[in-house]
């Protein structure tokens, strides 16, 4: 979506948004600094932003670089970030590889109410001393805020009983 005010036909805004506290107090603990600068340009999921072959980086800010002890290059993690130029209003979605609307919940996209992205990246190299990760690969925006790195245990996030 290039325009956050413009919707697909068949999308749907909420119908009301409730009064629910609208701030959770997240602290945002870095940037990420990937090359894309545009919406068009910006692949659609990790396994295009892959196929792109292109690195980005997670730079966090002071002091949040000495958390980074125990991680290890070729190790993977999950990076959270707050996909800060996203709508956040759609209850439905026409995604364009779809023929019929679906809820935002069903589906990846960045337009959701609390727009926080979620991201699988391999880790190739670490400066702990300037709290900057080197990525593999990401698919946001650059300068995309960073809210938390989780790391990736296989024998906890990959469920044997995962169906697709």
């Amino acid at each position: 979506m290039t325009d956050p005010s413009t919707i697909r036909h068949g999308e749907v805004r909420f119908s009301a948004i409730d009064d629910s506290p609208f701030d959770a107090g997240v602290r945002f603990i870095g940037r990420i600094r990937s090359p894309w600068k545009t919406r068009a340009d910006c692949p659609k999921n990790m396994a295009r932003a892959r196929e792109r072959d292109q690195l980005a980086h997670a730079e966090l800010f002071a002091p949040y670089g000495e958390a980074l002890a125990g991680l290890t290059p070729g190790s993977h993690v999950f990076l959270l970030s707050f996909l800060d130029r996203s709508a956040r209003d759609l209850a439905l979605q026409m995604p364009r590889h779809a023929d019929a609307p679906r809820g935002t919940f069903s589906l990846r996209s960045p337009v959701r109410p609390n727009p926080i992205g979620l991201h699988l990246v391999k880790l190739v190299a670490i400066d702990r001393d300037a709290g900057r990760l080197t990525l593999d690969a990401i698919d946001v925006l650059d300068d995309t805020p960073l809210i938390d790195i989780k790391p990736y245990l296989f024998s906890v996030d990959a469920p044997p009983q995962a169906i697709a």
